[in-house]
C-alpha cells in the first residue's frame, strides 16, 4: 500500500501543499505523474539551464497540472557562460514570461527570487511581482535565501508566502533570525537540501560515487581535511537509525519534519527506490528526547567546513539598498 502524505498549509496567504516536496533539481529524467500524495513540485529557470522546467511542463500533460503546485524560481542569469543574480523588473518579467512558456502552464503556483540581487532594492523586485500577481501570471511569491532583514522588507511590499532555504541536521544557522522571522510574519518555510547534500543518505563514500562536475565536489564539507571529521556526525545518526529500525536518510529527514507544521523539506532524487524512502520517513517519529540527541551528533561547533562556497548567494549576503536609493533606468 502506498505511504499516505499529509498536506499542510504553507504560509498564511492560502496554499496548501503536501506535506513533503520534490525538489527537481538534479533529475536527469521525470518519472511521469507526481507519485502518491506527493504534489508539490519545486524547479527553476537555471536548472539546466531552462531544461528542467521544460521537462517538467511534458510531465504536466494530460490533466498533471490540476492535481499538483508548481513552484519555480528566477534570479540567476546564465548568458554566455557567465552567472549573474539579477532582480531587476525587466529580468523578473523576462523571466517569469520565459518559465511560464517553458513549463507550458498559464500561471505558476509559487515563484521565488532564486537569490537576492544586492543592487536592487527588494521593494523594486517585489514590485514587479506584486503586478505578476495582480495580472493573473503569479499566484504567490516567495523568496530563497534571504536575510530577515530582507523578508521584513519584502513583506511590507506584498505577503510573502515562503521562504526556502538550507536547513538540514548539520545546516542550522537560519534557526537564529530567519525562522522566527518568517513565523512572526506568517510565512512558511520550505527546506531544501534536508539530507545535506545527499550526506545523510551516503556518508563519506558519497563522494566516490560523484562526477568530476558535481557541486559538491566543491563543498567545503566534502573536502578531506573536513570529510574525515564529519564522517562521525554520519555514524552517530546511522547508529541511531539502526536503533529505530528506520534509515539514516529518513532519520535526518524525520528531524525536519517535526520542526513544525510550516515547515516542508523537499528532498530531490533520481532514484525511485530513493523517493520511496523519502516518503518512509513521514512514518519515523521522533520524541523530544530523541530530537535533542540528535541535534547534538550536529551541533554548530561539530560541524566542520562552510555549507556553501565562500557562503556565495547565502541570506548572509542577501541585504540590499534602500528603497530611496533606486534610480529607474
Amino acid at each position: 500500500m502506498a505511504q499516505r502524505v499529509g498536506r499542510i498549509k504553507l504560509g498564511s496567504q492560502g496554499l496548501e501543499v503536501s506535506a513533503q516536496g520534490l525538489g527537481c533539481m538534479g533529475m536527469s529524467a521525470f518519472y511521469g505523474p507526481p507519485k502518491p500524495g506527493v504534489t508539490f513540485l519545486d524547479t527553476s529557470d537555471i536548472y539546466g539551464p531552462f531544461t528542467n522546467e521544460t521537462l517538467l511542463g511534458k510531465a504536466l500533460k494530460g490533466g498533471v497540472r490540476e492535481k499538483v503546485e508548481l513552484a519555480t524560481k528566477f534570479g540567476i542569469s546564465h548568458t554566455d557562460g557567465k552567472m549573474e543574480i539579477r532582480g531587476d523588473p525587466a529580468h523578473v518579467r523576462a523571466a517569469c514570461e520565459g518559465s511560464l512558456k517553458r513549463l507550458d502552464i498559464d500561471c505558476i503556483d509559487l515563484y521565488y527570487q532564486h537569490r537576492i540581487d544586492t543592487r536592487v532594492p527588494i521593494e523594486v523586485t517585489i514590485g514587479e511581482l506584486k503586478k505578476l500577481v495582480e495580472e493573473g501570471k503569479i499566484k504567490y511569491i516567495g523568496l530563497s535565501e534571504a536575510s530577515a532583514s530582507t523578508i521584513r522588507r519584502a513583506h511590507a511590499v506584498h505577503p510573502i508566502t515562503a521562504v526556502q532555504l538550507e536547513w538540514s541536521l548539520w545546516s542550522r544557522d537560519a534557526e537564529e533570525e530567519i525562522i522566527p522571522t518568517c513565523r512572526e510574519l506568517g510565512i512558511g518555510i520550505v527546506a531544501y537540501s534536508p539530507l545535506g547534500n545527499g550526506f545523510f543518505s551516503s556518508g563519506p563514500k558519497l563522494v566516490e560515487d560523484l562526477s568530476t562536475n558535481d557541486l559538491r565536489m566543491f563543498l567545503p564539507r566534502f573536502q578531506p581535511e573536513n570529510l574525515e571529521h564529519n564522517k562521525t556526525i554520519f555514524e552517530r545518526v546511522n547508529e541511531m537509525a539502526t536503533r529505530k529500525g528506520c534509515t539514516s536518510s529518513q532519520l535526518a529527514l524525520a528531524w525536519v519534519h517535526h520542526q513544525g507544521k510550516d515547515v516542508c523539506p523537499i528532498p530531490g532524487t533520481t532514484k525511485i527506490e530513493n523517493f520511496k524512502q523519502n516518503i518512509g520517513a513521514l512514518s519515523v517519529k521522533l520524541t523530544p528526547e530523541e530530537m535533542v540527541e540528535l541535534e547534538s551528533f550536529a551541533s554548530e561547533d561539530a560541524v566542520k567546513g562552510e555549507r556553501s562556497i565562500n557562503d556565495f548567494a547565502t541570506w548572509k549576503n542577501s541585504e540590499t539598498p534602500p528603497f530611496s536609493s533606486w534610480k529607474a533606468v
